[in-house]
This record gives C-alpha cells, structure tokens and sequence, in this order.
C-alpha cells in the first residue's frame, strides 16, 4: 500500500505512537517559530527549563504583531527578544522584516521537514510540502529543548483539484469553498493533503493562501506536494539545493476524499462574522465599502499586491474608501518599490502600511462604526479589528481592489478590464541583512528585561478537590479573540500576565475579571468548538492565574485543548447534551477525587451544589495529559522529568 505525504514526513519523524488516526502519537520538530506576541512568553518557559541551547535544525523569532510601540513595552519585548535570540541559538527577524508566515515561506520553509510555531497560521508553510502546525508557547519552547510533539493522529483527507482557475477567481475562493461547505469545525482532527491535477496549475504563493486559511477549518494544517511549482520558488529565492520531489504515491489511501472543480468557483467572500458565511460576491454586491484592507499573512505576497497594483493602476479608488497595502515582508517590500507598483498603489490613493499583522490583529486601521471592511484575511470574528460592531467581509486582492475602486461590494467579473495574471518573477531580491544570526560568545550576552516582562507565573499540583462558582456560561464557538482580546491596547501586555488578564472576556463579560477576582477563580462552562481561532496560550495562561480550574464544554478546538492542559487546567466535556442546559452562571459547583478518578476512569462526577444535583462529564485524556495535569502543568511536569 502507498503512502500519502503526510503519512511520509510522519513516519521519517516518528518518536512514538502509530500512524492511525486518533491514535496518540509524538514526532521530532525540525524548526520552530514564534513571533513577538507569543515569543516573551515561550521563551521564558525554555529558559525556566535550565537549557542552554536551542537543540531544533532551525529556531527563529520573528517581529510582526506588537509595532504600534505607543509605549516602551513593545519596545522592551522587541530588546528582550532580541537578546534572549543571541543568547540561546535562535535566529532574530528584526522589526520591519516582515511577517513570519511570508518570511519563513520565502527564507526557510523547505519539503519534508517539520516546523512547530506559536502562531496558529503557521500551517502557511505546508505550501512548501513540509508538515508545518500551529502550537502553543510552551510545546514550541519544549520542541526548541530537543523534545517532541505529541498529539493525536488526525485523519488525512485528500483534496482533488481539477481544472483550472477561471478569471478573477483566484486561489482564495478554493480554501472558501471548502468552509462553506465544512464551516470552521470541519476540519477538527484532520489534516488537508490537497492533488489532483488542478494543484500544478497554482503557484507557491496561491497555495500558501489556502494553507494558511485552513487553520480557519480548525484543521491541524495543510500540506501541498512539492513539485516543479516548488522548484521554480525555490530557484526564485536562490534556494534551489532544498528543493526535493515529495508527492503521494499513486496508491496511496486516504480517510476521506473532497473534488473541487476549479473551473465552477467564483469570486466569494464570507459574510460577518465567521469565516465560514461565505456566498458568492454577487449576492452581496452593492453594498456601501467604506474600508479596504490588503495583506497581512494572507494574501501579502509580492504576486498578491502586483495583482492589486495592475488593477489599480491609473485610477482612483472610491472618495469614501480608505484603502490600506501590508506587504508581507521586505522583500515584498523593496520589489514593489522598485519596480514602480508602489507608485500606482500610491497614486490610486492607497495607504501603505509596515510589512506586520496590523489590522488583521487590530493594531490600527480599526474601521468605523457599523461600516463594511473588505479585508484579504484570514479572521473576521466579532471585534477583532478593534471596532465592536465591525462588519468585516474576507475577500480575495481581486474582490478587494474592486470594492476598493467601485465603493460599494463588487463582484470583479464587472470589471471593464482584463484578470491580472502576475508571472513568478524569476529571481527575487534577495537581502537577509535584517535576520540577525546568534552570538558566537553566548555567554557574553546579557538579556534586557524591560519592567514590563514579569516573572513567568507558576501553580502547584493538580487538586484533589475542585469547587467554586460558574463564573461565565458562553455559547458555541467561542474564540481566543473572546476568552482574551488582541489589539493595540492589550497586545503589548503579552509578556504581563497579572496586567493582561484584567481584560479576560472583556468582550463578552466585562465583569467577568471583577468576579473571578473576589470569587478566587472558578468554572468557565461553554459550547462547542471552544477556543477556536489564535493559538495564544495566554488565553489559558490568564484563566489559570486568575485561579480557574477547570472548563466544561461540549467540545474544544485542538491548540486551546492543549494550552489548558498545559497550564493544569482541566479541560472536561459534558457527557449528556443537554448537560450544559442544566448549569445557569452563578451556580456552585464541586468535583471531588479528582486526582485518583482521573487515574482509574475516563468520567467525573461533577455536583450542582446550587441545584442539588449531579451530572457525569469527561476528560478523554490520555496518560501523558493525566501525569501532566497532576503535575500541575507541562513545566512542571518537564522539570520533573528532565
């Protein structure tokens, strides 16, 4: 029997467990990533491991989220950052050199290897046919100590391509269509391998786009072959000695298989606020666009924004539009101005804005109230773009620059103008100036730690006895971005866990840190797909030092699951479905025998003090997750074991 690529770089990788699916496995990570939201953190929790140096094939810290620097506490990050690198054998990516996704596809994503980030698009690089997934800090920061990565062994489905995309629809509308029709719980435990003759037709950038959206299908990444379309970036990029053929063999099995013709899609955008409402443009057509936002890590390369550029050029966009350009990196950056695309996206009246996260992460560029923003994104959830009744649509270059010039949605197909078809440029420019290497002399190197960067906060061993208040009852589908906020007022608390978790639920309770506070922690209870959305592990980290203990859901998405573990929170799901009707916020509840039950037996029992009665849950964890919550954590745990 054949193997699918995933099945190969797996199985190359293995430390231990089986290749079956939802079976416990555990593989070697090659590289890592963190970029400066989630990088203090992580590398406060490797230090704490008494490790002296990174042990990975390749570790880099980027900068990308925090830029704003209204305060010195960015800046300190950034110092901290930057030393910490020098120190430990991490390469830096200075401020400025773009965002991580778009550097790491340009400068380091090569086929076969693995690469472990604290940023849930890291899957990006799977469009470099390597095995690339989004973690919390501290399993990247375990991953950078020589360990593995454990986790359970997702489905593999096959997507087949065939045909070829028709004019003005372009690589987005595939990743679209594939969460109209599965929405953002869809890919839970999968993980997408997209062939079928339909891939040789789409470049490294356009696959890039659909891996890096595939993190929105709550899939534990994508992965693409490598073929003459990776040669041919790779060749571009001066890498051509890392270039190998990886694809399925012809018999491989996989454990489910999606056709998409690519000659039946067309421009789609998804609707506020989910990126699964997607419909075809021209059902929305014509309504009032009063922002456009081009770029982030989707849709920021240098083909992206020479699409933009082309159908831009000698026009004006619309007098209520206010259109912005993010390229992804300096050297999208630098190729765009000199080659005088910069100048037509200037002169048609667009912004341009620095090579990092920006609006996408709401850092600037918050729309008006109640407005429409065409965004080329990968999240649109409530709020997040820094106004709280945002109507933010994600849409494609070609769908944006439409809207951006006509003023209201418009459905690109209406343009009077020929579909830009932008060629891979052959060489691109190439300058590595702003990716600091680390210090020959590691022990000469001293780590700035700002005032804003406290110490990593701790928690003793799981207890035997649970009991406090529900302090919050939420519904389905609950992200990150609810359990604790980005944005530019927030986000530079990343490395201040006492000051961050003020702002815990803000957006669905701003009460919610008030009563936890005075009740000493608590319950949280929620619906399905909780904690969708970023891998930011402080969503966790703050809950836990606040003094929450457990959560009862009815499912978890899979890198918050993993944070709360990591953390010594109990992560539990509701056995009967109507369990979570039966709990109203405010009631008291217990758990006793914690530690042997979950020693003996998959179910708990949980006890309504309130309501006087009892209801059964589970933990579905398995006997790594146990000892590690017993331990009170992944660090305790590691200290323990190392």
């Amino acid at each position: 029997m054949g193997q699918n690529i995933v099945q190969k770089i797996f199985e190359s990788h293995l430390v231990s467990g089986t290749l079956e699916a939802n079976r416990d496995i555990a593989i070697a990570i090659d590289q890592t990533l963190t970029q400066d939201a989630t990088g203090t953190m992580a590398y406060l929790q490797f230090e704490a491991m008494g490790i002296p140096r990174v042990k990975t094939k390749l570790s880099v810290s980027y900068v990308d989220h925090n830029m704003l620097q209204t305060g010195f506490e960015n800046a300190d990050d950034h110092q901290f950052l930057q030393t910490f690198a020098a120190k430990y054998g991490i390469l830096f990516s200075k401020p400025g050199n773009g965002i991580c996704h778009q550097v790491h596809l340009e400068r380091f994503a090569k086929p076969g290897v693995t690469l472990l980030g604290s940023d849930s698009h890291t899957p990006n690089a799977g469009a470099m046919g390597m095995i690339a997934i989004g973690a919390g800090g501290l399993d990247v920061a375990i991953a950078m100590g020589g360990g593995a990565y454990y986790f359970k062994m997702p489905e593999v489905v096959l997507v087949k391509l065939k045909g070829r995309l028709g004019p003005w629809v372009s690589s987005k509308e595939i990743v679209l269509e594939l969460l109209r029709r599965l929405t953002v719980k869809g890919g839970v435990g999968t993980i997408f391998e997209f062939g079928g003759p339909g891939v040789k037709t789409l470049s490294i950038p356009e696959r890039a786009t659909i891996a890096n959206l595939g993190a929105e299908l709550g899939a534990t990444t994508t992965i693409f072959p490598s073929d003459e379309q990776t040669l041919e970036f790779l060749k571009a990029q001066g890498r051509k000695k890392e270039w190998l053929l990886f694809e399925a063999d012809p018999d491989a099995c996989y454990d489910e298989h999606i056709e998409i013709d690519l000659r039946t899609l067309e421009p789609m955008v998804a609707q506020p606020s989910s990126p699964d409402r997607v419909v075809p443009v021209r059902e929305v057509a014509g309504r009032e666009v009063q922002q456009v936002c081009i770029g982030s890590c989707n849709n920021s390369s240098y083909v992206d924004l020479m699409s933009v550029a082309k159908i831009l050029k000698g026009k004006k966009i619309h007098p209520k539009v206010s259109l912005t350009i993010t390229p992804g990196s300096k050297q999208v950056f630098e190729m765009i101005a000199r080659n005088g695309a910069m100048a037509d996206l200037i002169q048609s009246g667009a912004r341009i804005l620095e090579s990092a996260c920006g609006p996408c992460i709401g850092m600037g560029q918050a729309p008006p109230s109640d407005a429409i923003s065409i965004r080329t994104m990968n999240r649109n959830f409530p709020g997040r773009s820094g106004t709280p009744d945002d109507q933010v649509f994600l849409a494609s270059p070609y769908v944006a620059a439409a809207c951006a010039l006509k003023g209201v949605i418009t459905d690109p197909r209406n343009l009077r103008q020929q579909s830009p078809r932008i060629p891979m440029p052959q060489k691109f420019l190439i300058d590595d100036s702003m990716i600091l290497s680390p210090s020959r002399t590691p022990e000469k190197v001293t780590i700035d730690r700002g005032p804003n960067i406290k110490p990593l906060p701790t928690r003793g061993p799981l207890e035997d006895a649970i009991e406090g208040k529900v302090l919050l009852k939420t519904g389905d589908n609950i992200t990150t971005d609810h359990i604790l906020p980005a944005g530019a007022k927030i986000l530079p608390l990343r490395s201040n866990i006492p000051a961050i978790s003020e702002y815990l639920f803000e957006r669905v309770d701003p009460t919610f840190f008030k009563r936890a506070k005075e009740c000493g922690g608590g319950f949280v209870i929620g619906g399905e797909n909780y904690g969708q959305g970023s891998s930011r592990e402080h969503a966790a980290l703050a809950p836990m030092f606040i003094g929450i203990r457990t959560v009862i859901v009815k499912s978890y998405a899979r890198i918050h699951r993993s944070n709360l573990i990591n953390f010594g929170i109990l992560p539990l799901i509701f056995k009967d479905e109507k369990g979570l009707e039966r709990i109203d916020q405010g009631d008291q509840l217990r758990i006793e025998n914690v530690r042997d039950r979950l020693k003996v037996n998959g179910s708990l029992t949980v006890q309504n003090v309130t309501k006087g009665r009892e209801f059964e849950v589970l933990h579905g964890l398995n006997q790594r997750e146990i000892d590690i919550l017993l331990a009170g954590g992944l660090l305790n745990y590691t200290r323990s074991n190392v």
